[in-house]
């Protein structure tokens, strides 16, 4: 049985929600627009003292100012493009309207386009029997990804395949021969448990639970065809883990056939609730196109830092909306991330 993940709003309550939402983010508009150009904000208490904002309109490329989050910062990274794709380069920060769990920020501390952050990325193959066809061009697809992707001595990355459980073919390392090993290690048998891997991956690998620390973008490459039939995790828990370790979804799906099944709206699911994509290539040759693109917007991001208003070390759940203020644009983001607990 197929598990809804969010419950459907009736007409009248998502009509009056988007007035709501609406009118919200013109408040937020302005309020990233007035820290863009006005005075500083008055400084945070002493306890949430922030570090000092970089440079607006820079670059964050390793030779500039080193970021450092406080323990009540959020690190937002996310991709910009028009109707049909293309990334759109060189907008300002007032160009985007905020909102943290239905508030504007108390401060926005810094904006960078064209970010140059650490790159930590998992490549999670689905290893079951049912891909196993397709399996050489798989591998060849993530070796060539990883050699690309892979620049600063910073970057890292691990290489993960999944049957009926979850095994690490290759930990940590920024040495792609020896990621390009894991790769070849992993062989095609079993059943699919991708909810385990999924939620596995994020929890023991890409989830960080220090603050205070350099943010880096971090990234799960999935490799699947979306059908689950082994996993003890629900779907629901699987996309939390992924938004508690901040960590974006890139799906590839192999189904290759004309009509999209089952697994291939798991697959948008997760991407689309982490801030990622899906790519549907149609044809197995086709797949390393597909880590091209993703390559493409994990060097064609935004990155913005800001204290939220109202903030409590409780854990919950906080939702974040942002938008373009040019409607022509799309902004793909993280729909919201888990506060930390005292």
């Amino acid at each position: 049985m197929t598990r809804k993940f969010f419950a459907p709003a009736t007409r009248s309550r998502q009509r009056i929600s988007r007035l709501c939402g609406l009118a919200l983010l013109a408040v937020a508009a302005v309020t990233l627009h007035a820290q863009q150009t006005a005075a500083p904000a008055p400084a945070a208490p002493p306890a949430a003292q922030l570090p000092p904002s970089t440079d607006q309109s820079g670059d964050a490329a390793s030779s500039g100012p080193t970021i450092r989050l406080g323990v009540n910062e959020v690190n937002l990274i996310f991709t910009v493009t028009d109707k049909h794709g293309h990334y759109i380069p060189d907008l300002k920060q007032s160009d985007f309207a905020l909102l943290d769990d239905r508030k504007a920020p108390y401060k926005v501390n810094s904006f960078h386009q064209q970010i140059n952050l650490p790159i930590r990325v998992g490549i999670v193959i689905d290893s079951s029997t049912s891909i196993r066809s397709r399996f050489k061009f798989e591998q060849q697809s993530a070796n060539e990804f990883l050699l690309e992707i892979l620049k600063a001595r910073s970057d890292r990355a691990f290489v993960m395949d999944f049957a009926e459980t979850p095994t690490i073919d290759q930990d940590w390392t920024n040495n792609v021969d020896a990621l390009e090993t894991g790769v070849n290690r992993v062989r095609p048998a079993g059943g699919t448990a991708l909810f385990d891997a999924v939620y596995t991956a994020c929890r023991d690998k890409l989830l960080d639970v220090s603050r205070g620390q350099e943010p880096v973008r971090k990234a799960m490459v999935l490799l699947s065809d979306g059908d689950d039939n082994q996993s003890r995790v629900l779907p629901d828990e699987a996309i939390k883990m992924c938004q508690r370790a901040e960590t974006i979804i890139y799906a590839i799906s192999t189904n290759w056939t004309p009509s999209r099944g089952k697994g291939d709206q798991v697959l948008t699911d997760m991407a689309e609730a982490t801030g990622g994509r899906v790519f549907f290539p149609p044809s197995v040759e086709e797949v390393s196109n597909s880590f091209h693109e993703i390559e493409d917007e994990l060097r064609s991001q935004y990155a913005l830092t800001y204290t939220p208003a109202d903030f409590k070390y409780d854990g919950a759940f906080r939702p974040i909306y942002l938008y373009c203020t040019d409607r022509r644009y799309q902004v793909r983001a993280k729909k919201g991330y888990f506060a930390p607990r005292p």
